[in-house]
């Protein structure tokens, strides 16, 4: 893949700088009390140039894991498993500590989630990219009914693990202490996606969803 050139370089810069101007003003005074004309003022170009890259306001904020919005869908292509596929990417997150995952401890990391999950018109805007998450991934598992009911289940167990790990981990709780339990979590959900499923869920299949083996179950494997 060539890289980018000089003008997309640029459009580049200006949507992360547009993002992190907007996102300091809004952990600063909270996001219903910032206008999109103060974040254009604070960021030095006009509010017709901020729409031109961030129709929506809340665009702004989400910008930052917007880069996460076809993972799933990547990942799942990465191999003829794609449930297995998908269990060791997020295993390999909570490794290393990917604050998608929600097992992050670092301030910066805490405030922004508290944003997110604390303010009405982001959560629903953050519903919309999952539902384009979703999509994506029900493409990549071919598209037809089974695949979408199993995208579906696939993203929710990856938002809720998310979820309850920075809850606990915002709480108070050390990441080393959540550690733990979040990898034991992300097995057990990721079996039982497994099991329902099946491991014979084949990347940009047309057929429908089957077993995994001859019992109809399939547990996570070693690695």
């Amino acid at each position: 893949m060539s890289a980018p050139g000089l003008r997309e370089r640029k459009k580049q810069r200006m949507f992360q700088t547009l993002s992190d101007v907007a996102v300091e003003l809004f952990l600063e005074k909270g996001f219903d009390a910032v206008s999109v004309a103060e974040v254009a003022a604070a960021a030095e170009v006009s509010k017709p140039t901020l729409f031109r890259y961030f129709p929506a306001k809340e665009d702004l904020v989400l910008h930052r894991i917007a880069d996460h919005e076809d993972e799933a869908a990547r990942v799942a292509r990465e191999g003829p498993a794609p449930i297995e596929a998908l269990r060791r990417h997020f295993l390999a997150g909570l490794e290393r500590g990917d604050p998608v995952t929600g097992l992050n401890g670092h301030p910066a990391v805490l405030a922004f989630h508290r944003l997110l999950y604390g303010t009405p018109a982001l959560v629903a805007r953050m519903h919309t990219q999952l539902e384009r998450s979703e999509a994506a991934l029900a493409e990549a598992l071919g598209g037809n009914l089974e695949a979408r009911l199993a995208a579906g289940q696939i993203i929710a167990v990856q938002r809720i693990l998310a979820l309850e790990n920075w809850r606990r981990i915002a709480a108070g709780e050390r990441v080393e202490d959540v550690r733990g339990d979040a990898v034991a979590a992300a097995e057990r959900a990721f079996a039982g996606l497994a099991a329902g499923l099946g491991e014979r869920l084949a990347v940009g299949s047309s057929g429908p969803v089957g077993p995994s083996g001859p019992s109809g179950t399939a547990g996570p494997s070693a690695g």
